[in-house]
């Protein structure tokens, strides 16, 4: 059976958690800290702080700037459930928008339209790799700051709608040279198993608010406190000799990450461009080259203008299709011991959103491309007869599904 997305597990990173183990600090430790500066160089984003996972890093952020009980959040309605998961922890309202035919990406178009004086944040997705558009991104936001009501202080010195982006795919990700994480106010990754770069669990706030407006060095600090129970000094400060007291100084969260979590980054980091990105594009041109001839597939966009994708998904739409068909496409595929994938079902779709009153087919793009999506393994241990191996199965499920129903 060929997998969806298995994690690069190699002797390097067996060899880096081992030395972490013995080194005493398994932990929040110098691993820890020494990711976050690697990321930040990385990214060219100002402060970074590493969680574990970016759905915590998605919540301390709306918490961080007051996001509560009236306010609105605006998100598309094409993403995974932990995007409005968090809005709904803070007692915000979740306020979907429809995305584009192009990338599946929020339709800034339609976040014009949704923008009222009870907006707070717009939470753009960048979709299996593929940056928004923040340029326009945050020219809307720039446009309706006369709307925008401010009811704390940090609201206040900002003055208008918070960017935070779930970059839980789009880790090495460009625009215009600029990587995802330097694009808008706030960016969060996901580490998580199946991403390209992996801690096993984790994931990570790219600060990159405006300075000296705000100086991002003290939010890192303040972060830092908010995410573990409200303590102001961690585990390494109080190692320093005759440094064990401290203070709870709120009542905060758990969840920071680990050093063993961040001796598996550290290793995927050092090697992301060189080797990682290369073999991810190598497997999604050749699906392309693959498929580009058959007129039935539309192919996944991973280069716009002077945006560029990071190759996570694959995701592959197959044209004048049901719903009911891809599902039975996707039987067939797995009959071929092909493991493939939908990202995702939209979160309007989902039992307890619908029980809220949304309803996806308001946002006709999101079914559209939902209900003829179907994601293809990429994985860095992909070998080249497996993916022809992957073509082979998804045409001939098309050709078995779609003759038998014509």
């Amino acid at each position: 059976m060929i997998p969806f997305s298995p994690p690069r597990i190699d002797d390097v990173i067996c060899n880096e958690v081992v030395a972490a183990l013995k080194s005493g600090w398994i932990t929040t430790g110098p691993r820890t800290k020494s990711f976050e500066k690697k990321i930040t160089e990385y990214c060219g984003n100002k402060n970074t702080l590493c969680l574990n996972s970016a759905t915590a890093g998605l919540e301390i952020m709306l918490r961080w700037f007051g996001v509560g009980e009236g306010d609105e959040v605006i998100l598309p309605a094409y993403t995974y459930s932990a995007t409005a998961n968090v809005i709904i922890h803070c007692g915000a309202t979740p306020v979907f928008v429809d995305v584009n035919a192009l990338d599946f990406n929020i339709d800034f178009n339609e976040i014009e339209k949704a923008i009222t004086e009870k907006t707070k944040v717009i939470m753009p997705v960048d979709f299996g790799g593929m940056p928004c558009n923040y340029e326009a991104i945050n020219k809307i936001v720039a446009a309706h700051k006369s709307k925008f009501k401010a009811r704390t202080d940090i609201q206040k010195k900002l003055g208008r709608v918070l960017v935070l982006s779930d970059s839980a795919h789009s880790f090495g990700a460009s625009v215009k040279g600029k990587k995802t994480g330097s694009l808008c106010d706030v960016s969060v990754f996901s580490f998580h198993a199946v991403k390209n770069l992996s801690t096993a669990e984790g994931g990570a706030v790219a600060l990159n608010f405006e300075e000296p407006l705000f100086n991002n060095q003290l939010i890192y600090n303040d972060l830092c406190v908010k995410t573990l129970h409200g303590q102001n000094k961690d585990a390494l400060a109080k190692t320093q000799k005759g440094n064990w007291k401290y203070d709870i100084v709120e009542a905060g969260y758990k969840c920071n990450m680990t050093d063993i979590s961040a001796a598996i980054g550290l290793v995927e980091l050092a090697r992301y461009d060189s080797d990682t990105l290369l073999k991810r594009k190598h497997i999604c041109d050749t699906y392309n080259s693959l498929l580009k001839a058959d007129d039935r597939f539309e192919l996944p966009v991973f280069k716009e203008g002077e945006r560029i994708s990071c190759y996570h998904l694959y995701p592959l739409r197959i044209k004048n299709i049901s719903e009911q068909q891809r599902d039975a496409i996707i039987q067939e595929i797995f009959n071929s011991n092909v493991s493939v994938n939908v990202h995702f079902i939209p979160v309007p779709a989902m039992s307890f959103y619908k029980n809220m009153g949304y309803d996806v087919m308001n946002y006709k793009t999101t079914y559209d491309n939902f209900s003829r999506e179907i994601s293809l393994p990429v994985f860095y241990d992909l070998t080249s007869e497996q993916i022809n191996t992957v073509i082979s199965a998804v045409k001939e499920a098309v050709n078995t599904v779609c003759l038998k129903e014509a």
